[in-house]
């Protein structure tokens, strides 16, 4: 970990092969009614630095065919797909655009939400506390 900005912690590392080190802003958090329900949140530029995504490992056993919504502030701001399973969980990614990365750094509160079964969602609480200021720190 190389620095906190809020709820928020900004990792670094340098993948086998990389020619230079990649950070992501970063954090874990589990559902207040379930602790088995838990999230971890990056959110970082691509290595070429073109793009930045945000990616949610979710835990094994959440329903891929529903994906992974968003609200930020108590308004929905859309969902995601879940592209693959990993042993530590399945993966959601969403490009961070112009227009998400200003609603996250702008906003107080996100839930993302996640369903067990069609009827079943579970909306986890994430702090968007130092966000703006831990994503502008990303090289």
């Amino acid at each position: 970990m190389r620095a906190t900005y809020g709820a928020w912690q900004l990792r670094c590392e340098t993948l086998p092969g990389a020619q230079s080190e990649q950070c992501a802003l970063v954090q874990t958090v589990s559902a207040s009614d379930r602790q088995n329900v838990g999230l971890l949140i990056l959110a970082f530029r691509t290595a070429d630095k073109k793009a930045s995504l945000l990616r949610v490992i979710a835990p094994l056993g959440v329903l891929l065919t529903s994906g992974l919504g968003l609200r930020i502030d108590d308004v929905n701001v859309g969902a995601t797909d879940f592209v693959r399973c990993l042993p530590n969980g399945c993966v959601a990614e969403a490009r961070l655009t112009d227009e998400l990365l200003g609603k996250l750094k702008a906003g107080k509160a996100a839930t993302f939400i996640i369903f067990q079964t069609p009827e079943e969602g579970v909306g986890v609480p994430v702090s968007l506390e130092g966000f703006a200021t831990g994503y502008d720190a990303l090289k």
